[in-house]
């Protein structure tokens, strides 16, 4: 069949991925990155890092779904859930619980989020964001909160793959 195009929002980037079907495809951390920047209603651009914010965010989801700090085990192709479970073991499981639920969403800080990923993990994403680990840190910890909220609007982690539930909230 020929080019598969994705339509984004408004203001976003489209673009074309080849092949006959995207179905169990891994997305790569920027096509993440891209959707969830999307998501944050970014679309990469725009003050405050939000754009970078669904770029980092993807980094580190699409870093989980590779293996690291376990979570492929407890996520398979939907890393969300084994990166609340890796919070809830930190120590942030209200936190954690407030942004999947229906009300406020709590904050969390770069600290916190330094001591719930694994040192390599947040390393990875960092170098691959281009920035230190504390300013990964920092802007995961900015839109980690929203973007959860967006993902899990029944008040519970949605079953799929992480790009299909991504893309049926971009709807």
């Amino acid at each position: 069949m020929g080019d598969i195009v994705r339509v984004s929002k408004p203001g976003t980037a489209l673009s074309a991925r080849p092949g006959p079907s995207s179905k169990g495809m891994t997305m790569a951390g920027n096509d993440l990155g891209s959707l969830l920047g999307g998501l944050l209603g970014g679309g990469g651009q725009g003050a405050g890092g939000q754009g970078g914010g669904g770029n980092i965010l993807g980094s580190l989801l699409g870093a989980l779904m590779g293996g690291a700090g376990g979570a492929q085990a407890a996520g398979g192709n939907n890393p969300l859930g084994g990166l609340m479970d890796m919070l809830t073991k930190s120590g942030l499981a209200d936190q954690a619980q407030s942004w999947i639920g229906t009300g406020d969403n709590q904050p969390v800080s770069a600290d916190q989020i330094k001591e719930a990923l694994p040192a390599d993990t947040l390393q990875k994403v960092a170098g691959e964001a281009g920035v230190s680990p504390e300013a990964a840190a920092e802007q995961i910890a900015q839109v980690l909160p929203q973007a959860v909220d967006k993902l899990t609007p029944t008040g519970a982690i949605p079953s799929g793959s992480l790009e299909d539930i991504i893309r049926q909230q971009n709807l």
